[in-house]
């Protein structure tokens, strides 16, 4: 697909993407929640993190549609050293869930807490290669 095409989707897609801001804010003042849709229950509790999506989503592609600056390139050492850093929060948060007995539940679903034991491990593991590999490159 060219390059102008791509810019041309992101115009469209940008526009949806309002029109779904625009949609969930009215529907929120309107108080028209919870909506029952295809089986989900879509309660008043998805607003706010919806329109945050939905704005930021909004932003990146009205960048990219419209060439509005340019993105500076990231450098692989930075874009590991950064990498660390998100698994190392992601895995405090694992850590923290198990110290705290902080119950999690996706939908109808009570994750185990064996799975943030997992999660602790893999992560951790994760952000210490991010670390390691970032201070063995060269500047």
């Amino acid at each position: 697909m060219s390059s102008k095409t791509l810019h041309e989707l992101a115009k469209f897609g940008s526009g949806l993407v309002a029109g779904d801001f625009i949609a969930n804010a009215w529907i929120a003042y309107m108080g028209y929640y919870p909506i029952e849709m295809w089986g989900w229950t879509f309660t008043s509790d998805i607003v706010l993190p919806t329109l945050i999506f939905d704005a930021a989503l909004f932003i990146i592609l009205v960048h990219y549609g419209w060439h509005i600056g340019k993105i500076p390139a990231l450098r692989e050492r930075s874009y590991l050293m950064l990498a660390g850093i998100i698994f190392g929060v992601v895995a405090v948060a694992h850590l923290s869930r198990v110290f705290f007995d902080i119950d999690l539940v996706i939908m109808d679903w009570q994750v185990p807490m064996w799975l943030s034991w997992v999660g602790v491990v893999v992560i951790t593991y994760m952000s210490y290669m991010s670390f390691r590999l970032a201070t063995r490159m060269k500047r």
